[in-house]
């Protein structure tokens, strides 16, 4: 990484961390897996990082070859970040890194939810085949500004950034919203009921997608208020869920 630090280690581990080990440099990464994304939209899923550092890391990122800047063509014409196809090779490690962190207790911090691309993150992480069953299907989730294509077939899970014309079902809430509905617990018909989230489509394919996935990465945290929550630990490489 062009200025930063090296271990100077010839160890394949140490020359990966050489590029992609700096502070907030994978977390980048994660937002980036679903899509391109602009300067700004960015720092919103990185609420904790400085607009200086978010710039230095992405010209870090750059001079890598992990992400590269294009121009949207019109009518947008805006800047975006995404990742190349060397990027994109970060996937599995971080989804690995996810798997890994989902046992370890959040440390104590003021965020109340996700970000949008570590929920899907923690989606994939957290994705049980033997839960799925023999459900295949594409679902819409509406997450506030951002949009995301879930797949599920033949055991497998499939997310994307965008919408589709051909969900099986759709769900539109806040993420914190999503995040309880999937691990921790909560009714899809009293969300529903609540003013919360809003389905179109078949509602009860709906409730078997928010099943597939592995309630075991859950993990009590006390809150201080006589009872403990569950607090789920995204499988992305953030941390901190509503609690």
């Amino acid at each position: 990484m062009s200025g930063s630090r090296s271990y100077g280690d010839l160890c394949g581990i140490a020359r990966a961390l050489d590029v992609v080990g700096e502070r907030w440099a994978l977390l980048m990464v994660r937002e980036l897996v679903f899509g391109p994304k602009r300067f700004v939209d960015l720092h919103r899923g990185l609420s904790g990082v400085s607009h200086n550092v978010l710039s230095q890391r992405l010209r870090e990122l750059e001079d890598s070859g992990v992400v590269a800047r294009r121009v949207l063509g019109p009518p947008a014409g805006a800047r975006v970040y995404e990742l190349t196809p060397r990027g994109r090779e970060l996937e599995p490690v971080l989804l690995a890194l996810g798997r890994w962190g989902s046992s370890i207790l959040p440390a104590s911090t003021s965020a109340t939810e996700l970000s949008p691309d570590a929920l899907a993150f923690a989606l994939k992480t957290t994705f049980a085949p033997a839960a799925a069953g023999d459900l295949c299907g594409r679902y819409q989730l509406r997450l506030g500004s951002d949009a995301f294509s879930a797949e599920v077939a033949d055991g497998r899970l499939h997310i994307a950034r965008g919408e589709i014309s051909d969900a099986a079902a759709t769900i539109t809430c806040a993420v914190h919203v999503l995040q309880d509905l999937v691990f921790g617990g909560r009714d899809l018909d009293a969300a529903v009921h609540a003013a919360d989230a809003t389905v179109t489509g078949d509602a009860s394919t709906l409730r078997r997608f928010l099943r597939c996935f592995d309630d075991s990465r859950k993990v009590e945290a006390e809150t201080g208020r006589g009872d403990a929550d569950l607090t789920v630990v995204s499988g992305g490489p953030s941390g901190g869920s509503r609690g």
